[in-house]
């Protein structure tokens, strides 16, 4: 197996398990296992488990913006948007809320580079937001209040399996954006 196809191996296993079961409960043999790609070879790709966490956040970080940046774009660019791909990500099956949020809550206190991956990741939603608050002729903290209402949908989605969070933090925010 050649250096690049064990790293998205790697990428691609670490992605599912830590998502899936949470960084503690998951142990570089199980992403062995899950890879194909050996112990050494892992080690070797990411010295230790907290550069495989950043390197699996900062992946998803560009796919994850990449999909909802994607989705608004075919949707007239429209604040309200947002929400609505929020719906959608809700409803999947496989859904277990913000991966960054999780790792924070796992990591934080622990790991400054997964503190910093997961307050990057925040600071680039805001600041999308307020790309599209601006496009819209609306006030730059109004990205504020719509970040706290999707981050606000994203935790109530995870913890009580409602996606209709997503409907709800909507709603607020079309009386917001006015």
């Amino acid at each position: 197996m050649d250096l690049q196809t064990a790293e998205v191996n790697a990428l691609d296993a670490a992605e599912d398990l830590f998502y899936r079961r949470g960084v503690h409960a998951v142990g570089m043999d199980d992403i062995r296992d899950a890879s194909g790609v050996s112990l050494k070879r892992l080690y070797q790709l990411f010295p230790n488990k907290e550069r495989l966490v950043t390197a699996f956040l900062q992946r998803r970080d560009v796919r994850w913006r990449g999909e909802l940046a994607e989705y608004v774009s075919q949707h007239g660019g429209e604040l309200l948007a947002v929400f609505d791909w929020f719906h959608l990500w809700f409803t999947q099956p496989d859904y277990r809320g913000c991966a960054w949020i999780n790792c924070y809550g796992e990591l934080g206190a622990t790991s400054s580079a997964v503190a910093e991956e997961a307050r990057r990741h925040k600071e680039a939603f805001r600041t999308y937001l307020r790309e599209l608050a601006a496009k819209a002729g609306k006030p730059d903290d109004l990205a504020d209040h719509l970040l706290l209402l999707a981050e606000g949908a994203i935790v109530t989605a995870s913890i009580t399996g409602d996606a209709s969070a997503a409907l709800k933090a909507r709603a607020a925010a079309a009386r917001l954006v006015g």
